[in-house]
């Protein structure tokens, strides 16, 4: 049974036994393996689990809405690169002031992306919920309110009105993943695992993630630079911990690790 802030409560697990299901978020920058690590854990794991992307980009997503679709193709036929996560604030234009129709139009534009985001949002969490009620570990490669909680919950007053507005709904309404595991990896192995962003931009969002520790109850560290077969044991235990914690006997499947 769901709980009113959408935290699991007790289902029915292996043998007939008592346990709560709950979830565990991934997060990280690009580079550190939350895919490959979640893919694995939903296999090796011991315990019902499903694996779940929980990010912007439509290309790494396992389940998409079709408005999102629609508008990846668009992006395609345009020529523009793909999201992973919230823009970086210094490519910010600083050209001159658009004019009143073009602001008019970039509102619109801003609204509709805003309200298609809010959508595929709770969607995902919708498909949690569902499987949390069957009595899985969810497993989230990347989670929204990790991802904007620097660029669009942190800054408060300093975001435009759609931004703020998106944070105040992920800050107020969006359920926090139970368990948030940081894959952490220097900048510089970041960089050369998969070529994408900066040094500059992958030290600030290695921070943000940092900054999570803070707001989120269960929080921990792995060493993302290790053998992944090592980072995987590592995060697993660390789910393993946590599932200790929750009322009723556990059982793990020891064959799949």
């Amino acid at each position: 049974m769901m709980s009113d802030d959408g935290r699991a409560g007790s289902t029915r697990g292996f043998g007939g036994e008592r346990r709560r299901s709950f979830t565990v978020a991934l997060v990280g920058a690009d580079g550190a393996g939350k895919t490959t690590v979640g893919r694995q854990l939903e296999q090796q794991l011991g315990l019902p689990a499903k694996y779940l992307y929980m990010g912007v980009s439509a290309e790494s997503s396992n389940h998409l809405l079709p408005t999102t679709r629609v508008i990846r193709a668009f992006r395609r036929a345009r020529g523009t690169s793909p999201s992973s996560g919230p823009p970086d604030p210094a490519k910010r234009s600083s050209g001159p002031t658009p004019g009143p129709a073009r602001r008019t139009a970039g509102t619109v534009r801003s609204t509709l992306r805003l309200m298609n985001q809010l959508a595929e949002e709770w969607h995902r969490q919708l498909l949690a919920w569902r499987h949390l009620r069957c009595g899985r570990v969810v497993i989230f490669d990347r989670h929204f309110f990790a991802d904007y909680f620097a660029h669009d919950i942190a800054q408060g007053a300093n975001g435009t009105i759609d931004r703020r507005l998106h944070g105040l709904l992920l800050r107020r309404f969006y359920p926090k993943p139970d368990v948030v595991v940081f894959l952490d990896a220097p900048p510089e192995v970041l960089l050369a695992r998969k070529g994408e962003g900066t040094l500059e931009t992958l030290a600030r969002r290695r921070d943000e993630y940092v900054e999570l520790a803070s707001v989120v109850e269960h929080f921990s560290v792995v060493d993302a630079t290790l053998p992944i077969d090592e980072v995987i044991r590592q995060v697993r235990e660390i789910v393993h911990a946590f599932a200790g914690t929750r009322s009723g006997p556990q059982r793990f499947d020891d064959s799949k690790s």
